[in-house]
């Protein structure tokens, strides 16, 4: 069922709604699950003398207040790098947007981006993990291969490959698009952070694929 450009998907008996801002509200959590945010990525690339649009930070973080606002989310889960790369100036627009919403909960399940001092999350009072169980679902930053996924303690969620799918168009033209990736065992996130490139994957029979064009989720055959 599709409701407005968000798309209502029933996996273990739990309502996903996958929102064309590349992340998924999950209803009997109360939960927004995001990947690959790459927060304080502009920062990393304007340190390097790369020229890069002053309010793309503030642009991502406005979203997410969005979202959180419209589906009142009690809880914030980021499948892991959600800073691209060492604290930069990008952290304290952070600090401040955190300071916005005190009472939500926010749980980082780390990525290999991740590498600010956990002492600057724990004061934020940002929960990590490497991994968690929520209900049927299994919270991971790094997809698992097939043999990890028969011992797995859930339904994987999980982000790191930014996926995309490419479409042929009748004039020979073609275009990649992100996507979600949902397979038997394991779902992969598009890149909620705008500043991040896709890849494209191949879908198999068992996929379920639905591909984000600007304001729409598309379930595609």
């Amino acid at each position: 069922m599709i409701l407005g450009t968000t798309v209502h998907f029933e996996l273990k008996n739990q309502d996903l709604y996958l929102l064309p801002q590349k992340a998924i509200y999950w209803q009997q959590e109360k939960a927004l699950i995001a990947a690959d945010v790459h927060l304080g990525k502009v920062g990393h690339f304007r340190k390097a003398g790369i020229a890069v649009p002053l309010d793309l930070e503030q642009n991502e973080l406005a979203v997410l207040s969005d979202l959180i606002f419209e589906h009142k989310a009690e809880k914030l889960i980021l499948l892991g790098d959600f800073f691209h790369s060492d604290m930069n100036a990008d952290w304290d627009w952070f600090v401040l947007w955190r300071s916005q919403f005190p009472k939500l909960e926010i749980i980082l399940v780390k990525g290999n981006h991740d590498i600010i001092d956990e002492a600057h999350y724990h004061h934020l009072n940002i929960i990590l993990h490497d991994e968690l169980l929520i209900g049927p679902f299994l919270m991971l930053h790094h997809p698992l291969g097939e043999k990890e996924l028969q011992s797995a303690a859930g339904y994987v969620f999980c982000g790191h490959i930014h996926p995309g799918i490419s479409l042929a168009g009748k004039a020979r033209q073609h275009i990649t698009l992100p996507c979600f990736a949902f397979g038997a065992s394991q779902a992969i996130l598009p890149s909620f952070g705008k500043f991040t490139g896709r890849v494209a994957i191949r879908s198999v029979k068992a996929d379920k694929i639905f591909a984000i064009a600007k304001d729409k989720v598309l379930a595609i055959d």
